[in-house]
């Protein structure tokens, strides 16, 4: 049974008082489960494997320079009747049907970069990679619109404990209430014997101005609104982005979803409203995963 954790999904993030940074940065605290041991703050995948007696998460001893006496070992390991669990570990909780991203930690700064320490091997073609998602709950749209993101595939080797400085993309401007990492020794396939060891995380700098948001999606124009059987779309995309047009209620259900592939420059769409209920709607402009939302009215 393969499975990763590579796309990260609208989720019910945790959504309490912002902490300063990340939680066990260094990885010094964990606890223990019986025959393992787990880190605080961060979900893995040794529940699953338990019954084999393999475990893909541990802890380390000694660390990197600054650190503290532990750090976080991840190895992907074959596991009888399920094959290859990768090596992960999500600051927050895992879905352990999907092995996706279910929640992450309170969070509202607008930081330049993640740093910290690594030492990293792929075996065989398999790739590690570490990803950051900073998001903000969306009230009208009832959904997480991500803020800025990150994902550094790891190639090469680092048989060492080296610096790492990974810069976050930015695609809004709004400060975030939520932030996710996930550390993963593998790739989409995962191989046995992958590893990457991770000490000192820690969010760096802040953005400022809107220079440092990228801007996909511009010159937003919708007619007639309001509108009645069909609704015009003229809008630019500064780099070749997928673009969707997404038709929302106010109570956030998704009434209508138009994927038109890949555009690049000056677009120009038409939706059909036609059966559509009287009202206000939101429509969603997604261009990768920039986001403008527009309301409307169709009557």
């Amino acid at each position: 049974m393969k499975k990763s954790i590579f796309t990260i999904v609208a989720a019910t993030f945790l959504s309490v008082s912002a902490y300063a940074q990340i939680p066990n940065n260094s990885f010094e605290n964990w606890t223990s489960a019986g025959s393992y041991s787990n880190p605080d703050s961060w979900d893995n995948l040794n529940s699953m494997t338990t019954g084999a007696a393999i475990y893909t998460c541990t802890k380390g001893t000694g660390g990197a320079t600054g650190g503290g006496s532990a750090y976080l070992k991840l190895i992907s390991k074959t596991v009888t009747g399920m094959g290859v669990m990768p090596g992960v570990a999500v600051s927050g909780m895992i879905d352990m049907t999907t092995f996706k991203p279910q929640s992450g930690f309170p969070f509202t700064q607008q930081p330049v970069k993640l740093t910290g320490s690594w030492q990293y091997m792929a075996s065989g073609s398999d790739a590690g990679f570490i990803s950051v998602y900073l998001t903000k709950w969306n009230s009208a749209m009832m959904m997480r619109d991500t803020v800025a993101k990150v994902k550094q595939n790891l190639s090469g080797m680092a048989m060492s404990w080296a610096t790492f400085n990974i810069n976050l993309t930015y695609l809004s401007s709004v400060a975030p209430d939520s932030a996710i990492i996930i550390l993963s020794a593998s790739g989409n396939t995962p191989v046995n014997g992958s590893y990457l060891y991770v000490d000192n995380l820690s969010f760096s700098g802040t953005v400022t101005g809107v220079k440092n948001i990228e801007n996909v999606i511009s010159n937003i124009s919708i007619y007639p609104n309001p509108s009645t059987d069909n609704i015009s779309i003229d809008l630019n995309i500064q780099k070749k982005s997928a673009v969707k047009f997404q038709l929302v209620d106010l109570a956030g259900k998704l009434i209508k979803e138009v994927n038109v592939g890949e555009v690049q420059g000056k677009y120009n769409a038409t939706i059909n409203t036609n059966g559509i209920a009287k009202g206000t709607y939101f429509l969603r402009v997604n261009a990768n995963d920039a986001v403008e939302v527009k309301k409307i009215i169709i009557q």
